[in-house]
């Protein structure tokens, strides 16, 4: 019967640890000695060429083991058995060469001849199991939570590479977040994750949202062993009736010398990261990461209750015709004032509401906000539009339109006065119903905008399908430097002959807006003719053109 192996959640004493060490640099080292004594020239004496040869081969032996450690059952450890194998054959050979020559090398001989018991020693020490006896860490119970902590405190002080831990998240391709695995495939998934893993990596705390590896691998080897998971995890699963696809989010951390709580932390984190990112993927922890995520969750626990707080809030930016300078509208700008974290922008603040199903109740406050303000700004015989954004989350909404309607006129705001923007790179996955909506905003008289504009092929082309009346480009096509500026030309002609209206928007310098206007784009918009202002410096703005109100 094969001795036991050892496994990560027990790793053996120190004591085994050095007998260990000695029987894997025992073999090599003797090897390494009898081919450096073969190697030295003849008019070195016995002794003194024993000894150079000892202090040649030896601690070479000693380096190799300690740096290949980790390994010793894996690809390395048998790279390092092949070699050493290598040159103990090398050497015999050497040796049997002098025989035959009639040259004897007594202390060749002895030296060949010791290399043999090393050999013997660990394999008994480390003898694998057969496979009809697999290793613990490929029980039929994976570990539980208390087993892989103890892996991790045992690993925290191993050599390096000191391992990894990786944590992988499981859900159905078209659920969210919180979705259970139902059992059946969820013991599919830890049968395939088994098949992946190696004898000595540890897999843990299965549930319906996924499950826990422990690796003693380095690094590269860890990442290698994600992506394989990943592979692995993400291949149909035939059911009765069905096949179904999961989604995998893996985060990586090293034990690298911390403690077990840190590690499911750092794994935890980095896990959260591949789901922000997409899923189906495979994320690494670090501090920066760290520091992102901890403001994210900070960001998810502070903004349910904002806007109750009385947090939110608005600023305007004028938009202006770039033929004569004059105001024709803003465009309302979100900002979160909250106490901990200062201003937040809409890049930042916009992901979280969505993630947390707050996108809707966001976008009513500020769709009537902006009405409300832009009736006031009214009353003084200003003719101007108020552009408000929205997510394509919202915009898809089923009462989107009415909603929007029953604003506009609970404020008496005439319906080309307000222009619904909604972000071009956003639009593709959800293109017939956002064509739908925006066709019903028209259809009330609202104006409708698409921002973000990125004149690619494919958004030339699908210019034609969106019911707009407006399209906002960045500076970066209007830039008299920029080498992609042919491309301004090309969407000018084609807004021309959709009958669209051309916003150039981000414009910061006076060359920017210059460019605009040779472009022959409408509007213009951005720090370089107006900052973002509260609603009662936009107004003082406003009054400096009364000429543009009549």
């Amino acid at each position: 019967m094969p001795l036991p192996y050892p496994s990560l959640a027990s790793l053996p004493p120190s004591s085994r640890r050095l007998r260990r060490h000695a029987a894997d640099a025992a073999g090599p080292a003797v090897a390494l000695v009898l081919a450096a004594w073969l190697l030295l020239p003849d008019p070195l004496t016995g002794p003194i060429r024993l000894a150079v040869a000892a202090a040649l081969g030896a601690p070479t032996a000693c380096a190799l083991v300690t740096l290949t450690e980790a390994y010793r059952y894996g690809g390395v450890g048998r790279c390092q058995q092949v070699g050493a194998s290598s040159v103990l054959g090398l050497a015999v050979l050497g040796a049997g060469h002098q025989l035959r020559a009639g040259a004897a090398d007594p202390t060749a001989v002895l030296l060949a001849l010791a290399v043999v018991p090393p050999l013997l020693l660990r394999g008994l020490l480390g003898a694998r199991p057969a496979p009809a006896d697999p290793p613990p860490a490929r029980a039929s119970v994976p570990a539980d939570r208390a087993k892989l902590v103890r892996a991790l405190d045992a690993l925290r002080d191993a050599p390096a590479p000191s391992g990894a831990l990786l944590v992988v998240e499981l859900t159905g391709a078209a659920e969210g977040p919180g979705f259970a695995v139902r059992d059946d495939v969820l013991t599919e998934a830890i049968r395939r994750a088994r098949a992946v893993l190696g004898p000595r990596d540890l897999l843990a705390e299965p549930s319906g949202a996924g499950f826990a590896v422990l690796t003693p691998a380095g690094p590269v080897l860890a990442y290698a062993l994600g992506s394989r998971l990943l592979a692995a995890l993400t291949q149909p699963y035939q059911v009765p009736g069905a096949v179904l696809r999961l989604r995998a989010s893996i985060g990586l951390a090293e034990v690298a010398g911390s403690a077990p709580e840190d590690v499911l932390r750092q794994a935890d984190l980095a896990r959260r990261r591949a789901v922000q990112l997409g899923r189906d993927r495979v994320e690494w922890y670090d501090a920066y990461l760290e520091e992102q995520l901890v403001r994210r969750l900070d960001l998810e626990r502070e903004l349910p209750g904002a806007l109750a707080r009385g947090e939110l809030d608005l600023v305007y930016q004028p938009v202006v015709g770039l033929a004569d300078r004059l105001p024709v509208g803003a465009e309302a700008l979100l900002r979160w004032r909250s106490p901990v974290f200062g201003t937040v922008l809409p890049a930042e603040l916009l992901p979280v509401a969505e993630d947390l199903g707050l996108v809707g109740e966001v976008g009513c406050w500020v769709l009537e906000r902006a009405c409300r303000q832009l009736a006031a700004w009214s009353t003084g015989g200003r003719d101007l539009w108020m552009a408000i954004n929205v997510s394509v989350p919202e915009l898809v909404s089923p009462d989107f339109v009415p909603r929007t309607a029953a604003v506009l006129d609970a404020y008496g705001v005439p319906p080309d006065r307000l222009v619904v923007e909604v972000a071009e790179p956003r639009v593709g996955a959800e293109l017939p119903t956002v064509v739908a909506r925006l066709a019903g905003l028209r259809s009330l008289g609202i104006r409708t905008a698409l921002d973000d504009f990125r004149a690619e092929h494919a958004s030339l082309a699908q210019l034609r399908r969106l019911p707009i009346d407006l399209l906002k480009v960045g500076p970066e096509l209007v830039d008299p430097a920029d080498p992609e500026r042919p491309l301004i030309d090309v969407v000018v002609n084609v807004g021309d002959r959709l009958g669209l209206e051309i916003v150039a928007e981000e414009l910061e310098s006076a060359a920017h807006v210059d460019g605009a206007c040779r472009a022959g784009c409408r509007y213009g918009q951005g720090f370089a003719l107006a900052r973002p202002a509260t609603a009662e410096r936009v107004e003082a703005y406003f009054e400096e053109f009364p000429s543009a109100f009549r």
